[in-house]
């Protein structure tokens, strides 16, 4: 089976493609601590995953990841590296308008980093009102997540904690072999007394391991679950709301 990475395709590939296809699938997230029992790169590693298992079912071409993305209050942690908001929407833009050119239409942004969707957002909006017939939507992966989750998840709202049960399930469903689980720890929330006002507190304020909730029950059972709903939901919203069929 051919892939459907940009950059795994021939020019040749590419044009195939390009006669059969008008969606682009865009994955992005961060490199920053993601607990001491997964990989700095989870958040794009999982949105990889997503957007090719979404392309298989219609038939779309999946953009060069971005790897990197705003990450400044977890700037702390070691490793974590951050691209300011500026530099990260020019080059998504230049990657969309360099798609724009070839033919390519509509865009699914598959976004893993809470710090990025803003900015995604901003593009889409410009990008929808400038351009004429482009189609953008965003998945932000850690709170779509939470609409699956019925029957799945042991630990409620702190399953969606950073790198807790959710992140932690999915990650030994799609990587295994990144995973060093008996690194998990559980770290609890800490009560936020003005949790209705919005704070700019930098991570590590709220947890020193760079996890928030219980990674400790997190399976590969579990990620498989989630994972397939979301792909799932994904696929009935290209092929319901923008009629996109694999050809």
């Amino acid at each position: 089976m051919k892939s459907n990475s940009i950059q795994e395709m021939s020019w040749v590939d590419f044009k195939e493609m390009q006669d059969k296809t008008k969606l682009v699938i865009i994955p992005s997230g961060a490199v920053e601590v993601y607990g001491p029992h997964l990989p700095l790169g989870t958040d794009t590693l999982v949105a990889i995953k997503l957007a090719q298992a979404a392309a298989d079912q219609v038939g779309a071409i999946v953009a060069p990841p971005l790897w990197a993305g705003q990450s400044n209050a977890l700037a702390d942690f070691p490793g974590t590296l951050t691209i300011q908001a500026e530099s990260f929407k020019a080059y998504l833009r230049d990657i969309v308008n360099g798609f724009i050119k070839w033919g390519m239409r509509d865009f699914l942004f598959i976004n893993s980093h809470l710090g990025n969707v803003p900015i995604i957002e901003q593009l889409a909006g410009e990008l929808s009102r400038q351009e004429e017939k482009i189609r953008c939507a965003q998945i932000d992966t850690w709170r779509f997540v939470q609409n699956f989750c019925d029957g799945v998840i042991e630990t409620g709202a702190a399953a969606h904690g950073h790198a807790s049960e959710t992140g932690t399930s999915l990650m030994l469903y799609l990587y295994p072999e990144l995973c060093t689980m008996e690194r998990a720890v559980e770290t609890p929330f800490k009560k936020d007394s003005y949790s209705d006002i919005i704070q700019y507190k930098p991570f590590h304020a709220y947890t020193e391991t760079g996890t928030l909730g219980d990674a400790t029950v997190g399976s590969a059972e579990k990620g498989k679950a989630l994972f397939d709903r979301m792909t799932n939901r994904i696929v009935s919203f290209l092929q319901e709301e923008w009629d996109i069929q694999k050809g």
